[in-house]
């Protein structure tokens, strides 16, 4: 195969045993279009919340609360610490910015509030809460100088929200949930340890206990016992609701605090699809000069060769038939052959089985006339239609992948691995199509050769590219191409 590579990533979860993706290499594509922000947890809020009325749910609720303990019970130095430093730094800085050094341990605040704030984020994702997309702290574009380190948090943004976030409003939330949590702990622990030690308390004829509190009837032990015990279970039973809505409101605060806004992922998006066009673009220039050059090469020489071969015909045909007549059998060839090459051109352009009868009978095709056996193996429906353009280009790349190894990879065998994919973290359908040998391997990415080409034909259509190529082989190329349009929705059908 062509030496020719991008770095592969891991994990396509529904792919066949028969292709093992330890092996291969398969990917996992995501950002989304690919190319997408951070990819949630598949198990987010609403999917943990599905079962939230039966008994599942709430022994889910169960299973998640030590996690949510281990993030709430240290909320509470953390907070102090994070009021402690952000306070002292940012009035310091403000004191001397009249001396212009305070400027810079303004910058020191911010940064440091950025870091509380990653704190923060990680914690709740050890808690079991989705990923929060970070902000793009560098504009997109601009290069990372010193003096943009320097200043740059002075006018983001998200600094001065991560600032706000920790130095004010996270203190406020974290006093309030640690102090609920430690309420609802030391309410179950006691009311069900009460009969333990409740014999250890003073007693006399003006104490009063629990029950004589609520009801004024005069002090009994073992009404005690029970009246505690019941409300300690109470506790006890309620904790997870407890723990698990004090762990979302600090995962809510921190998403509209700490999280990337919605405008930026606008500009991504913006970018990308520039990115892609103009990858399209340059896929389609590259074809058209190639076929530009093989008409030049091909049927336009012979062309010539006819024009001058029908022109010694007639100048011959009254003074030696016999030679006119050769050279017009050499014309007829000459035609005969231009036509051949020219089908064969339009082949390349739409071929007529890919219009007339869809991909999957496309692709068969290829495999029947590579000159190295080749194994099709299919997870889609056989009478799978999609949009012209990513027919057209899965079929250019199968077929020029093919080539690559025939020419190429000295393998003794193929396959040819189509499906379709989702995603659950954005709700995708990706198509996958993998060529796979058993040649010598050592695959790199070049530019001017054949995956070069097929990189810039995918970028256009906003998808990966994917080789997995050591020493020795095996080979796997991939292509994943997004199945959905520009307003999001799916393009199968």
């Amino acid at each position: 195969m062509t030496n020719d590579t991008l770095n592969p990533a891991t994990g396509s979860g529904d792919t066949t045993a028969s292709l093992n993706s330890a092996t291969l290499g398969f990917v996992q594509p995501a950002e989304t279009p690919a190319q997408k922000p951070a990819v949630q947890d598949p198990a987010g809020p609403n999917r943990e919340d599905s079962d939230a009325n039966g008994a599942s749910g709430y022994l889910g609720l169960w299973a998640r609360t030590p996690r949510e303990l281990g993030f709430l019970l240290p909320t509470l130095p953390v907070v102090i610490i994070s009021l402690t430093v952000l306070v002292t730094l940012f009035s310091t800085g403000l004191s001397l910015v009249a001396l212009f050094v305070g400027l810079f341990i303004v910058v020191a605040a911010l940064y440091a509030a950025r870091g509380f704030g990653v704190v923060e984020v990680t914690r709740l994702r050890w808690a079991g809460q989705p990923a929060i997309t970070q902000p793009q702290w560098t504009p997109r574009g601009e290069p990372a100088t010193p003096l943009r380190a320097i200043l740059g948090p002075l006018v983001s943004g998200h600094y001065w929200l991560y600032l706000l976030h920790g130095m004010i409003v996270n203190f406020i939330v974290g006093v309030v949930s640690w102090s609920i949590t430690i309420v609802w702990l030391a309410g179950a622990l006691g009311g069900l340890t009460y009969w333990i030690w409740s014999w250890s308390l003073p007693y006399d004829s003006e104490s009063q206990g629990l029950l004589s509190l609520m009801t004024g009837a005069s002090n009994n032990l073992a009404a005690e016992n029970v009246l505690n015990a019941a409300l300690g279970l109470a506790f006890l039973l309620t904790l997870p609701f407890v723990t698990r809505g004090m762990v979302l409101m600090h995962q809510g605060i921190a998403r509209v605090m700490l999280g990337a806004w919605s405008s930026e992922a606008l500009q991504r998006e913006v970018a990308d699809l520039s990115a892609s066009r103009g990858a399209a673009v340059s896929a389609e220039d590259q074809s058209l000069r190639r076929l530009e050059r093989d008409i030049h090469d091909g049927p336009q020489q012979r062309l010539v060769r006819l024009q001058m071969d029908l022109a010694s015909a007639e100048r011959r045909l009254d003074d030696d038939p016999e030679a006119a007549r050769r050279l017009l059998v050499e014309a007829r060839e000459q035609a005969r052959d231009t036509l051949e090459e020219l089908r064969a051109l339009s082949r390349g352009l739409v071929p007529p089985i890919l219009q007339d009868r869809g991909l999957i009978v496309a692709l068969e095709s290829l495999a029947a006339r590579s000159t190295v056996p080749v194994q099709v193996e299919l997870q889609v429906d056989r009478d799978l239609r999609l949009p012209p353009e990513i027919e057209r280009s899965a079929y250019f790349i199968a077929a020029e992948l093919l080539t690559n190894v025939a020419k190429h990879a000295g393998a003794t065998g193929i396959r040819l691995h189509l499906e379709l994919r989702r995603v659950p973290e954005d709700d995708s359908t990706w198509l996958d199509l993998w060529v796979i040998d058993n040649g010598h391997g050592g695959a790199v990415l070049q530019d001017g050769h054949g995956l070069a080409g097929l990189d810039e034909r995918l970028k256009g259509l906003r998808g990966i590219l994917s080789v997995r190529s050591p020493n020795g082989g095996p080979t796997a190329v991939g292509a994943h191409i997004p199945l959905v349009t520009d307003l999001g929705s799916s393009v199968v059908r």
